[in-house]
């Protein structure tokens, strides 16, 4: 299996181009807002119904701030602006790819309720390795894909045929072409099943689309940690608010 990094990311440049610059650059934020927090900064997310100054809280492995611009790895947080609008109200989408081709992403707190087996999803197993992990809604376009959450170098030992994609230090995903090459990584035990999130669809946005409703306060872009995700939680249902607790906020609604 054949591993990717991010569209642009020269392999050959050491330090902070490979080292996790997303946990770097939370450090900085959080440094920043301390500062801001002491000074009074008025709240700068108003349509979340924020009621204290945005800030970022590092507990262990998992953190969250907000970023002005969506890049791949990002989250959306759905405002109270798309309540009411059954498929996004209080979404939290991933986003796995950003550019000027437009974006795509999955909703990560949409749980189905039901397994791959259930659905009788032949795209999404290889022989009932994951027969019995949830499926997730992962938006209104049609598509199956995956999360997975491994170490560099476990990967950096398989072979070649099927890529994945990295959406952030440690997690990656794959289309339902890569399932059989996780398949083999579970029965060679480089990951476990926990370690996977299965999707039925996505969400794609055109170019300039998903700037627009940035703009118009449908969403709000977030950096996170692979740790402030959790793919091993089979509901994740709350994690919208645990999104804004990890900033150190709480809705007002």
């Amino acid at each position: 299996c054949q591993v990717r990094g991010p569209e642009g990311e020269d392999d050959s440049e050491p330090s902070i181009v490979n080292s996790d610059w997303r946990a770097f650059r939370a450090r900085l934020v959080a440094g920043e807002q301390a500062t801001k927090s002491s000074a009074g900064a008025p709240n700068q997310w108003p349509d979340l119904g924020l009621t204290k100054p945005s800030r970022v809280v590092m507990l262990g492995q998992k953190w969250a701030h907000p970023i002005h611009e969506p890049e791949r790895g990002c989250l959306l947080v759905a405002t109270q602006r798309l309540d009411g609008v059954h498929i996004f109200e209080r979404t939290v989408i991933l986003v796995l790819s950003a550019g000027a081709a437009g974006a795509t992403g999955v909703i990560l707190n949409r749980p189905s309720l039901m397994s791959i087996k259930e659905t009788r999803s032949t795209d999404l197993d290889v022989n009932g390795v994951f027969s019995d992990r949830p499926l997730f809604f992962g938006g209104p376009l049609e598509e199956g894909l995956f999360l997975m959450s491994a170490p560099d170098e476990g990967l950096e030992r398989e072979g070649a045929a099927v890529a994945f994609d990295e959406v952030m230090k440690g997690l990656y995903y794959g289309m339902k072409e890569s399932v059989g090459c996780a398949a083999d990584m579970v029965r060679k035990k480089v990951v476990g099943l926990g370690d996977f999130r299965f999707f039925d669809g996505c969400c794609g946005w055109e170019r300039e689309q998903l700037s627009e409703e940035i703009g118009a306060g449908y969403w709000k872009v977030v950096a996170c940690s692979p740790g402030a995700i959790g793919l091993s939680r089979v509901g994740s249902v709350s994690l919208w608010s645990e999104i804004l607790g990890l900033m150190g906020e709480k809705q007002a609604w």
